[in-house]
């Protein structure tokens, strides 16, 4: 099940395989990116290669099988010393749910590492998660979180509030002339950079184990301030809704529970963060005012 990649960036003196779960993933290709850059021996898993995009030429063994399917994961953790795994879905279906692929595929990850004795399992989950843990997809995480906190091995639960591509959401509101929120937009977060989040959970494969790891990027915004943000990267008017928190609890959530679980899992995290801060320790170099202009097309 391998194809074996050679590389020339590998760096003297780190000789550990590294085993990335979620590699084809936003924050996984960043992963396997760093985890070359600072010099150790990778191993991406993978549906296929190509879907690793760039990221393939930094993996030494692309495993081909799903995570999902474990009787396509025969030898994936051998010579394994640490997993680091962000898989997980960011839309339920018919077909396969976050209990299926945020907790189950995590959690058969867990099982065969332990089996195979890999020392260190890095897992990234969410921040805050007590806030939002009703909603399927973060109870799923958490169940992930659980179960490797009841195995052998040293772990670390890496805990970002939100990403930089998140935000791709406000800059495309923006162009549209609105951008809406939920509650008064005054409550803050820290967005980060999947590069500069890759580069704390690499860190983590040779730092403090058996913690929680909270982190966000380097500057922190009200929801009223990453909406400014994408109307200035649009050059556009700007026009914001703030979607009042108990239209949402008593009018909206219960409605969308009843006609579609997949948008009532979305609106209600929304709502959650609409509601407490998801600020966290800052890391990281990124800029999102930055990564919006890279990103408005126009």
């Amino acid at each position: 099940p391998f194809s074996c990649i050679s590389s020339s960036t590998m760096v003297q003196g780190k000789d550990k395989l590294i085993l990335v779960g979620g590699a084809t993933g936003y924050l996984g290709k960043y992963v396997v990116k760093e985890l070359k850059e600072q010099g150790y021996r990778v191993r991406a898993l993978a549906r296929s290669a190509d879907k690793l995009g760039g990221a393939k030429q930094f993996a030494d063994e692309v495993f081909i099988g799903e995570a999902t399917k474990p009787e396509t994961l025969t030898g994936l953790l051998d010579g394994v010393d640490t997993v680091i795994t962000s898989l997980g879905i960011t839309r339920q279906t018919d077909k396969v749910t976050y209990d299926d692929v945020d907790y189950l595929a995590n959690k058969r990850l867990m099982d065969m590492a332990e089996e195979a004795g890999v020392r260190r399992f890095i897992y990234v989950a969410s921040l805050n998660a007590h806030h939002v843990e009703f909603t399927d997809m973060v109870a799923a995480k958490e169940k992930a979180v659980r179960a490797l906190k009841s195995t052998k091995m040293e772990w670390v639960v890496v805990r970002p509030g939100a990403f930089f591509v998140d935000m791709n959401e406000f800059l495309d509101m923006a162009k549209g002339g609105c951008v809406f929120y939920f509650g008064d937009g005054k409550t803050e977060v820290n967005p980060i950079h999947g590069a500069d989040l890759a580069a704390v959970c690499v860190k983590c494969v040779d730092g403090e184990s058996n913690i929680e790891l909270p982190c966000g990027g380097p500057e922190v915004f009200s929801w009223q301030q990453i909406a400014s943000l994408a109307f200035q990267a649009c050059e556009k008017k700007q026009f914001t809704v703030g979607i009042p928190l108990w239209v949402m609890e008593l009018l909206v959530l219960p409605a969308l529970k009843l006609l579609s679980r997949r948008w009532w899992n979305i609106a209600a995290f929304m709502s959650g963060a609409g509601k407490y801060d998801m600020k966290a320790p800052q890391h990281g170099q990124r800029r999102l005012g930055t990564f919006f202009q890279g990103n408005h097309g126009w």
